[in-house]
């Protein structure tokens, strides 16, 4: 029998969650993403610890923020020696709130994987989903650079994004399951918040089936996933990304996966609308959720963007 791992693969593009090139060789994800979380982690072991010391090496006195791009680079263009997909490399979440300073890094992160001999094609720019930052993934895939939309918590940011006519959004699964968790307290009961009513999963059921309803061709990619029971509801999604620990558990685990996700013409979809910026941030702010975990997840990475920055030699934390 085969591994759920594989049975997934039938229905759903398998993406790998991690700055490890071995759990990537060992498990075969046809894409990866990477955060600055995950740099941090990886570049702290003995392993990944020269590709950091030949960029501060190869590049001494250049300005902090091209030596972060190119360490991200450097290890993209690893990670696509490996997989024969594509790789999702993170602006700075400092500049959510900078249109013009994500443009601009996401344009200097495209000039340096293309000057390395790696197609633009093979390389998606995440940014993350406030109105800031889909107005300037609206800029650069006008520009022919593809974006992945991450920090997305709701369907406003998801609408708002496809308009914007980004390549691909991340849904965070885990994140959406905490809060409600946490707000529950005593009286949360997993069982009865697990698979289809857990949910993360049902906010990107909820997102799935408005795109497929409405003939949106941005992608959806699952993200942020807390077990493998979130994953199996969320099989036949366009893409999940998956830590190395539940992509391990998967290909342990015999057994199939049936596709819980697939088109259906007999849903209440809400109508497609236009996102304009007074109604994504009315919106947005009438959701509690997704409001703080924007927030919590745009402070999270700055602090560990900053950590890298003092692994580079710039000022600590």
């Amino acid at each position: 029998m085969s591994s759920q791992l594989e049975a997934l693969r039938r229905h759903t593009t398998v993406v790998a969650d991690t700055g490890d090139f071995e759990v990537m060789r060992a498990l075969r994800p046809t894409d990866a993403t990477t955060n600055p979380s995950l740099i941090l982690k990886a570049v702290q072991k003995d392993a990944y610890r020269p590709l950091l010391e030949q960029v501060v090496r190869d590049h001494r006195g250049a300005p902090l923020p091209e030596l972060t791009d190119r360490l991200l680079v450097a290890f993209g263009r690893e990670i696509l020696g490996i997989v024969p997909g594509r790789v999702s490399t993170e602006v700075d979440a400092r500049l959510s709130f900078d249109t013009r300073a994500t443009i601009e890094r996401g344009r200097g992160l495209i000039a340096l994987y293309e000057a390395a001999g790696i197609p633009r094609e093979r390389v998606l720019i995440k940014v993350a989903s406030t109105w800031e930052g889909i107005q300037a993934a609206r800029i650069l895939q006008a520009d022919g650079i593809r974006c992945n939309l991450t920090l997305l918590f709701s369907l406003p940011q998801a609408v708002a994004c496809a308009d914007a006519g980004v390549q691909l959004i991340s849904p965070f699964v885990g994140r959406i399951y905490d809060w409600y968790k946490k707000a529950a307290g005593a009286d949360w009961i997993e069982a009865d918040h697990a698979g289809p009513n857990d949910p993360g999963v049902r906010s990107v059921t909820e997102i799935f089936h408005y795109y497929k309803r409405h003939g949106i061709t941005t992608e959806i990619m699952g993200a942020s996933f807390r077990n493998a029971g979130q994953i199996r509801a969320l099989a036949g999604c366009d893409l999940l990304t998956i830590s190395p620990e539940l992509l391990a558990e998967l290909d342990s685990t015999p057994g199939d996966v049936p596709a819980s996700l697939a088109r259906r013409d007999d849903l209440d979809v809400p109508a497609r609308r236009t996102a304009d910026e007074v109604w994504f941030r009315t919106e947005l702010n009438a959701n509690a959720m997704a409001t703080e975990k924007l927030a919590e997840g745009i402070r999270l990475f700055s602090a560990d963007a900053l950590k890298l920055d003092a692994m580079l030699g710039g000022p600590a934390a």
